[in-house]
């Protein structure tokens, strides 16, 4: 799925885990719905403690959300950001259903369907590229997010790529895959060790 000197795995895995990366320049060209929903779909089916399924995704495809949506990332993101078909907002139910009593894994369990949804993507030949960078009192407000009630992660930019010299000229020369620690550096056996 990629040919890149630095997504040499280090271990035996399928390609399509090397083969995701964040991208930055996306063509503006719409997604299928049916395409979409099956990136939620995949998602929906992450593993979760007590299956409680914390996540949930705000999605803009149309060009009245996407205007609402874009507002809510900074200037950085917007940058490359705008041309994406679609912008997702990740949020975490921050307690248990059963009991209202604090979630401690609600962010490990949206990140598991947060990485399901990426993988979908690619397995439809899409790309998907998560930000930090958003306005977060912004976004509670003007998605309506209770702030008690959810945690807002990230947002997520998807689409189909799209040549680097889209991007402003200060991104293209990052638009390639990065590296990743060398396995040995984030498994060890036994005890913790630095």
């Amino acid at each position: 799925m990629i040919d890149h000197p630095s997504r040499l795995p280090d271990a035996d895995v399928d390609p399509l885990f090397p083969g995701r990366w964040s991208p930055r320049s996306f063509a503006p060209d719409p997604i299928p719905r049916p395409q979409l929903l099956a990136l939620f779909e995949a998602a929906r089916w992450a593993p979760s403690a007590r299956n409680e399924q914390p996540w949930r995704f705000l999605y803009a495809d149309t060009p009245e959300t996407l205007a609402l949506f874009r507002l809510l990332l900074v200037d950085s993101n917007r940058a490359w950001a705008d041309r994406a078909p679609v912008l997702v907002f990740v949020l975490a139910r921050r307690h248990f259903l059963h009991n209202g009593r604090p979630n401690p894994t609600a962010a490990f369990d949206t990140g598991a369907a947060w990485m399901a949804l990426a993988l979908q993507a690619r397995l439809l030949g899409l790309h998907t590229h998560p930000m930090a960078g958003i306005h977060h009192d912004q976004a509670y407000e003007t998605l309506g997010v209770p702030r008690d009630d959810f945690e807002l992660l990230a947002a997520v930019a998807i689409g189909h790529l799209a040549p680097p010299d889209l991007l402003p000229p200060d991104l293209r020369a990052r638009e390639v895959p990065s590296s990743r620690l060398a396995l040995a550096s984030i498994a060890t056996p036994g005890p913790f060790s630095a």
